[in-house]
C-alpha cells in the first residue's frame, strides 16, 4: 500500500498526494520527502519558482515529443503531466506565501 501525504497550511485547503507525485513534487524541490516536515514561509519563494520552471520545462519536452509523434503519423500519447498533477500543491505553496504562513506535512 502506497502512502498518502497530507500537505497543509493555515493559507488554504489541505492538499493529499500519493508518496509517488510527492516524492517527485520534493526532487524538484531538492528536498529530501520525510514523514513530516515543514516548508517555511522564508522558503516558499524559490521552491515556487522552482516547481514553476519545472512545469514549464515538463511542458516544453511533452509539446516536442507530441510534434515528433505527429510527424511520425502517431497519435500523441497520454502522459503523466507534472504541471497537472502538481497544481494544487502549487497554488498551496502559492497561498501560503501570500500570507507568510508555512506549509506542513505528515503521513
Amino acid at each position: 500500500m502506497e502512502m498518502i501525504y497530507k500537505f497543509r497550511s493555515k493559507a488554504g485547503p489541505d492538499v493529499i498526494m500519493l508518496a509517488d507525485l510527492s516524492q517527485r513534487i520534493f526532487d524538484v524541490l531538492n528536498r529530501p520527502l520525510e514523514s513530516r516536515g515543514i516548508l517555511t514561509a522564508e522558503q516558499l519563494p524559490s521552491l515556487i519558482s522552482l516547481l514553476e520552471t519545472a512545469i514549464l520545462k515538463d511542458l516544453e519536452d511533452r509539446a516536442q515529443q507530441d510534434l515528433r509523434s505527429q510527424e511520425g503519423g502517431e497519435r500523441p500519447k497520454l502522459v503523466d503531466r507534472l504541471g497537472q498533477r502538481a497544481y494544487p500543491f502549487l497554488e498551496l505553496m502559492k497561498q501560503a506565501k501570500a500570507k507568510d504562513e508555512p506549509v506542513m506535512w505528515g503521513v
